[in-house]
């Protein structure tokens, strides 16, 4: 049985399981499902459950089909899970939820200054620390019993290996809690005791343990499965460049959200107001970028319309320049105007 490995994606709209053969590289297989929100219990937040048991019932499957060496997970930013103990102390928030701006107006005394963090003020739960801060207000409860706070990738490495651990590209995407150029927790992660509550950094490709025994059991995988520790959706996307292209260079990532990233760029002319920041990178290095939800409205564009367009399609409306500006969503460098 060939060897290989098992890549789960978690972006916003849809999840993913490839099955990616080590020796030659080639993706052998793929399942994709919607990465539903659940609307009931204290606030709009992902079915992590529902993604759970279909994760587990594919790798089954795929671990029918190869031996499944390693298993490594990225995901969308702007996301955080509370552990408590062997459960999650509050579910994992939808950071469209507009919830957290009812404490907008406190959380913009506290956060830190856009030189520190390079983290534009967005809105909902679109900073990580703005989350933080609502639940912390709101269910104070259940945010004290809070043991450990896991970026995203680390929350399923968890899952998958009862290891808990973190890396610092998901805190480079708008967290608020992460000072990039001093390559430490922010002031506000300091001064709210959120930072301690962060377990040990690792690299996005370092082991954090072997898959749980139950689980090994349970999939058929093998026992002795690697679980490594993840990466942002963004800088999954990025690292391959990093290691093949001389800097400076530029590097489009696509889905939900559209980031373009230019390592080895300036961060001073960023300019927040334009939703500008700067990621984090697998080395932990700074980068250059600016966001805008060019997927959700490419999804708005065609609605209705069964069919995707082709190359002869794209080609003419390149050549006839039909564009739609400044913009549609409440996201990127033209928010708040009208598109037309």
């Amino acid at each position: 049985m060939s060897e290989a490995v098992a890549v789960f994606d978690v972006g916003k709209s849809s999840a993913k399981l490839a099955l990616v053969d080590r020796a030659s590289g080639a993706v052998t297989a793929i399942r994709t499902t919607p990465n539903r929100t659940v609307g009931h219990g204290p606030y709009p937040h992902f079915d992590t459950e529902a993604l759970w048991r279909w994760l587990i019932a594919n790798l089954a499957e795929f671990g029918r089909q190869a031996r499944i060496e390693v298993i490594s997970t990225t995901t969308h930013g702007a996301c955080i899970a509370l552990t408590a103990g062997d459960d999650l102390a509050l579910p994992i928030i939808d950071y469209e939820f507009a919830g957290p701006d009812e404490v907008s107006d406190e959380y913009r005394k506290l956060r830190g200054d856009f030189r520190e963090t390079f983290s534009p003020d967005l809105p909902g739960g679109l900073n990580v620390g703005r989350q933080l801060f609502w639940m912390e207000r709101r269910f104070a409860d259940r945010f004290a019993k809070t043991d450990a706070i896991l970026p995203y990738p680390q929350y399923w490495g968890w899952r998958l290996s009862g290891v808990k651990a973190a890396e610092p590209t998901c805190l480079g995407a708008h967290s608020d809690l992460w000072a990039p150029k001093a390559g430490t927790f922010s002031r506000l992660a300091e001064e709210r005791g959120w930072a301690k509550l962060f377990p040990d950094f690792v690299r996005p490709w370092d082991t954090i343990g072997a898959i749980r025994p139950a689980l090994a059991r349970e999939t058929g995988l093998p026992p002795d499965c690697r679980i490594v520790a993840g990466i942002h959706d963004s800088n999954a996307s990025l690292l391959p460049h990093l290691l093949a292209e001389p800097l400076p260079l530029t590097v489009v990532s696509t889905g939900t959200w559209i980031i373009t990233l230019a390592p080895g760029g300036a961060l001073d002319a960023l300019d927040p107001a334009r939703d500008c920041l700067a990621y984090i990178d697998a080395f932990a290095r700074p980068v250059p970028a600016a966001m805008w939800m060019g997927g959700r409205d490419f999804e708005a564009l065609t609605a209705g319309v069964a069919a995707m367009p082709g190359e002869a399609e794209v080609a003419r409306v390149v050549k006839d320049g039909i564009m739609i500006l400044p913009a549609l969503g409440e996201s990127g460098p033209y928010r708040g105007r009208s598109g037309g």
